[in-house]
């Protein structure tokens, strides 16, 4: 008998279990029962061929139609190609050489029908464009007495695949493991199950891998999906409830000091919004438990001065505040806004202030020993830095706040490590992010914070119109593009154009879409610099701005371009976040199809921020009708962030929009759909929430407390923590 935890290497043959974990990371038992169909195919109905996409590994449903031998061009002999239908008649070509061709010359008889995997290829254009799979592996449905008897249920199920790993090879694993199996204690309590009429672990598994029917596929799916959904919601709640009873120093607000000063210099009102959040903010920092709140709006909805307001307080309640960014450039910005906002309240505490130091791991020695010597004397109520502020040897003398600024940049160990720096008392953290999250989201990426929303603009923001420029289809739509931004440079104002690249194929910084296929290199800083200074913006003051730019020169060239001694900058995303130049009018991005929807409407929001009409031109030689240009049409269509963040999570995997794509690790979602299963996700947040008001350690529910270990034990739960 095998069990959930059982390696796989004992339980299969050596080389089907090694090919297993190299090809699709599964190393137990129970991760081979969780790598759940993506389809299944039915024996009467064919696969549809017309969203197959090229470089893609697949695995097609179709119907052999006829065999032809072709001749091999300048080498003599033939190879052999394969006509196959789809249920609709489309069709796709199999191509087989040397001694491969004659075993499938056998085996592939017209009229027959098997599923065939590959990776998609395609060749010709337009109308004539054909797609190939070339020496796929394949399976016919009816070739022995003992593959009939396996494809005679009416559902065939379709797993995700690999290369040298074909979706009946994980189906025969999963067979000897299924006729194997002992029994399985269910973590789910016998009481959710009958409330939410639910089948048991055993039951859903094997429904999900031999279904008798659809029925049997939607009974299973449903238990899978709330196992996931009520897990993840148990180790949020856990967390919350257990930061909660941290000890932290209590920060209240003081009439009389800092931010009384501050808010009576503002030179705007707050909006409802900003004053309403400030209040909830307000009163957490009060309370002698840290506050852990995620406070998200809207680009340009005005979270720093809700984080500056907060972070005074804190100073007037005599503890320290860090603002920790992602980038050097966005810490050096916000080190500027920050000491012009407070004036002379920033003077090191002359006449009630306080002194803000910078810290970022390219500081020079000796400023860098003045910046670590004020955090840890306490002299810098206010710390802005990057990870540099992370490092062992910088200390506080009374950390009192912690803000975050665009969290889904720094993982837990991060955080954790700041926290550390408070000594025995947490601090308050507050983490913010200008890419609106959906509500689900939300509860499952930052389920362990009290999240507040800023969704109303500050007075004097000026609209942004953006437009998609077609440059393939439409050349002189691009010329337009250049004579509409000399136009704005003419009147007085700037310009950011943005690429994907710096100048080498190692120097991406953007968020750049997959599976474009048989395309030119990403268009990058340097190369659109030069061919823009010496053609249609000639004359003008040009500069680039990349990662890749020493640290001095990246702060002088976004100083020069604040002072309004630069016309167009030309940049990577590295001027996504907090840069703030309110001269700034117009923004080209090139590739544009190339970046993520949320990371557009980022990018965007660096203008219209001074009063001045924005306008944004998204250049691409996407073709109309593509995913790529759907994409686009709907940033142009809406500046509601929280619209777009709905169309990037539709578009993205579930891994990617959660962080695990760029963690390495496989998504703990493999049947939950964030968007589209909202109430699943409600109500095992509210079956947490009870389960554990009442067994806060699950010391009554053994097996659940060990599935949330097992959950964390695999390193998986850090894409909790991100967005």
């Amino acid at each position: 008998m095998t069990s959930f935890d059982e390696p796989l290497t004992k339980a299969l043959d050596p080389k089907t279990s090694k090919l297993l974990e190299s090809v699709l990371g599964l190393r137990t038992v129970g991760d081979l029962l969780r790598h759940y169909p993506r389809r299944y195919a039915e024996r009467g109905e064919l696969t549809d061929l017309d969203d197959l996409q090229v470089d893609e590994h697949v695995t097609v449903v179709g119907e052999v139609t006829r065999l032809m031998r072709r001749p091999m061009r300048n080498k003599g002999g033939t190879w052999l190609e394969v006509e196959v239908v789809d249920g609709r008649r489309s069709k796709i070509y199999l191509s087989f050489f040397g001694r491969a061709s004659h075993i499938a010359e056998t085996r592939l008889r017209p009229g027959r029908r098997g599923m065939f995997a590959g990776k998609v290829g395609a060749f010709g254009q337009g109308d004539k464009r054909r797609w190939q799979l070339s020496h796929p592996e394949f399976e016919m449905f009816d070739e022995t007495e003992a593959d009939a008897e396996e494809f005679a249920a009416a559902l065939v199920p379709i797993y995700p695949a690999g290369k040298d790993v074909t979706p009946w090879a994980i189906r025969r694993a999963l067979g000897v493991v299924l006729d194997t199996l002992g029994p399985l204690d269910d973590p789910l309590p016998a009481e959710l199950r009958t409330r939410h009429r639910l089948p048991g672990l055993a039951e859903a598994l094997l429904a999900i891998h031999r279904p008798r029917d659809h029925a049997d596929v939607s009974r299973a799916r449903k238990r899978l999906k709330f196992d996931e959904a009520f897990t993840l919601q148990a180790v949020l709640v856990q967390r919350k409830m257990a930061a909660g009873s941290w000890p932290a120093t209590p920060r209240p607000p003081r009439g009389d000091g800092l931010l009384a000063d501050f808010d009576a210099r503002l030179p705007f009102q707050l909006t409802e919004g900003q004053r309403d959040v400030g209040e909830e903010i307000a009163e957490d920092l009060a309370r002698p438990h840290p506050m852990h709140r995620l406070l998200q709006g809207e680009v340009g909805a005005g979270k720093t001065v809700v984080a500056l307001r907060a972070m005074l307080q804190v100073v007037d309640a005599g503890g320290q505040a860090v603002l920790l960014a992602p980038t050097e450039v966005l810490a050096q910005q916000h080190h500027r806004s920050i000491t012009a906002m407070l004036g002379d309240l920033a003077t090191g505490g002359m006449f009630g202030g306080t002194s803000v130091a910078l810290l970022t791991g390219s500081l020079g020695a000796a400023a860098r020993r003045s910046a670590m010597l004020d955090a840890a004397s306490g002299a810098a109520g206010i710390v802005v830095g990057t990870h540099a502020v992370l490092q062992e040897r910088v200390q506080f003398a009374d950390l009192g706040l912690v803000v975050v600024d665009e969290q889904h940049r720094f993982g837990v160990e991060q955080r954790d490590a700041l926290r550390e720096k408070a000594g025995e008392g947490r601090p308050h953290v507050l983490v913010m992010t200008a890419t609106p999250i959906p509500r689900t989201v939300a509860m499952t990426v930052f389920g362990d914070l009290t999240v507040s929303t800023l969704s109303q603009l500050p007075s004097g923001r000026a609209p942004i119109t953006t437009h998609v420029v077609p440059a393939a289809e439409k050349p002189h739509f691009l010329d337009r593009a250049w004579t509409r931004l000399r136009e704005e440079v003419e009147l007085g104002r700037q310009a950011y154009i943005v690429c994907p690249r710096i100048g080498d194929l190692e120097g991406d910084e953007g968020d750049l879409a997959k599976g474009d296929d048989e395309r030119r290199p990403p268009l990058a800083v340097l190369d659109v610099a030069a061919m823009l200074s010496e053609g249609p913006l000639s004359g003008l003051r040009t500069a680039v701005l990349h990662g890749k730019l020493p640290p001095e020169e990246k702060d002088a060239v976004m100083r020069a371009f604040a002072r309004g001694e630069v016309d167009v900058l030309v940049a990577t995303t590295v001027i996504e976040v907090g840069v703030d130049v309110p001269n700034s009018s117009v923004m080209v991005i090139m590739d544009a199809d190339r970046f993520g929807v949320s990371q557009l409407h980022q990018l965007r929001g660096r203008v219209g921020r001074g009063g001045l009409p924005g306008l944004c031109l998204l250049v691409s030689d996407a073709p109309g009708g593509t995913p790529a240009r759907q994409r686009l049409d709907a940033v142009a269509a809406t500046l509601d962030g929280f619209e777009l963040s709905r169309v990037d999570l539709e578009q993205r995997r579930e891994g990617d929009v959660l962080g695990v794509a760029q963690s390495g690790r496989r998504s703990s979602l493999k049947m939950l759909q964030l968007l589209r299963d909202e109430e699943v996700i409600l109500a095992a947040r509210a079956d947490a929430e009870e389960m554990l008001a009442a067994d806060p350690e699950l010391i009554g529910h053994p097996v659940l407390r060990t599935e949330i270990d097992r959950l964390l034990a695999d390193e998986r739960a850090e894409y909790l923590e991100k967005a």
